[in-house]
C-alpha cells in the first residue's frame, strides 16, 4: 500500500509540474510575436541610416575620414543635401523679410492715423481761435465811456494745420505698392528619374527665384522706411505749428480772463 501510494504521489507531482510548464493559449505576446518584436523593421534601419548620413552631411564627413576619402555617390548625395539645404535656408530668410513687411505695412497705417489726429486737434485749436476772438471784441467794448480801451496781445496769427496733400499710404496704393510683390511660380521637377546633377541644378534655378523675391522685398522694406521718415518728419514739423498755436491761443486766453476779472471788480 506504500509503494502505491508514493507512485501516485509522483504521478501526481509529475502531472502538475507539466501543467504549470504548459504554454497558455491565452498569453498576450507568443514567442513569434515576442521574437519579431525585438527585431528592428526595415522602416527603422531606414530611419536610422537616413539619420546617420545626415549627421556625416551636417558636419561634413569628419566623422568619417572626410571629403577627400568619400566616394562619388556619396558626394553626389552630399552636394544635393547641400543645395537643398541652402534653398530651405533662404526661404526662411524670405519668410522673415515678409513677416518684416507686415509689421512694416502696420505701422506706416498707425502713423497715417496719427498725422490725421495732429491734423484734427490742431484744426480744433484753430476753431477755438474764432470764437475767442469775437469774445475779445466784446471785452473790448465793455467797462465804460472813460475806461481805458482794451485790446488783446496777439503775438502772432493762428496759423492752423499744414494742408494735407497725399498720405505716403494713399500715394502707395495709387501706385500699387500697398500689396505685397507677388512671388515667383514653384517650379515643378520630378526627381524620381533624375540625377543628382539635375537635382543641383534644380535647388539653384529655386534659389534664384527666392534671391528674386527676397530683393524686390528688401526694396519694398527700404521704400517703406523711407515712406516712415518722411512721414514722421512732416508730422514733426506739424507738432511744431500746432505747439506755436496753442501758446499763443492760452496767452489770448489768459489775457482774456484777467480783463474779465477786472471787469467783474469794478
Amino acid at each position: 500500500m506504500s509503494a502505491r501510494k508514493a507512485l501516485l504521489s509522483a504521478n501526481n507531482e509529475k502531472s502538475a509540474k507539466s501543467v504549470i510548464s504548459s504554454p497558455d493559449p491565452f498569453d498576450s505576446v507568443s514567442d513569434f510575436e515576442a521574437d519579431r518584436s525585438s527585431k528592428p523593421t526595415t522602416a527603422a534601419f531606414s530611419s536610422l541610416g537616413f539619420s546617420a548620413t545626415k549627421a556625416r552631411y551636417k558636419n561634413d564627413f569628419r566623422d568619417s575620414g572626410g571629403i577627400e576619402n568619400q566616394s562619388v555617390q556619396e558626394l553626389e548625395n552630399y552636394a544635393v543635401y547641400k543645395a537643398e539645404e541652402t534653398t530651405n535656408t533662404l526661404n526662411g530668410c524670405l519668410r522673415i523679410a515678409e513677416e518684416m513687411r507686415g509689421d512694416a505695412s502696420n505701422t506706416l497705417v498707425k502713423l497715417h492715423q496719427q498725422g490725421q489726429q495732429i491734423t484734427k486737434t490742431h484744426q480744433t485749436v484753430a476753431d477755438i481761435e474764432h470764437d475767442l476772438s469775437r469774445g475779445e471784441k466784446l471785452l473790448g467794448s465793455l467797462g465804460g465811456l472813460f475806461s481805458k480801451t482794451w485790446k488783446p496781445k496777439k503775438t502772432h496769427r493762428i496759423k492752423g494745420p499744414l494742408p494735407v496733400q497725399g498720405s505716403h499710404l494713399e500715394q502707395r496704393q495709387k501706385l500699387g505698392l500697398a500689396t505685397a510683390p507677388p512671388r515667383s511660380e514653384p517650379r515643378h521637377f520630378s526627381s524620381e528619374q533624375a540625377s543628382a546633377l539635375e537635382k543641383v541644378e534644380h535647388e539653384k534655378a529655386k534659389q534664384d527665384d527666392v534671391l528674386s523675391d527676397l530683393s524686390n522685398m528688401l526694396g519694398e522694406l527700404k521704400s517703406m522706411a523711407i515712406d516712415m521718415g518722411s512721414e514722421m518728419e512732416r508730422q514733426s514739423v506739424a507738432l511744431d505749428r500746432m505747439q506755436d498755436d496753442t501758446d499763443e491761443i492760452h496767452a489770448r486766453v489768459k489775457g482774456a480772463s484777467q480783463r474779465g476779472r477786472r471787469l467783474l471788480g469794478k
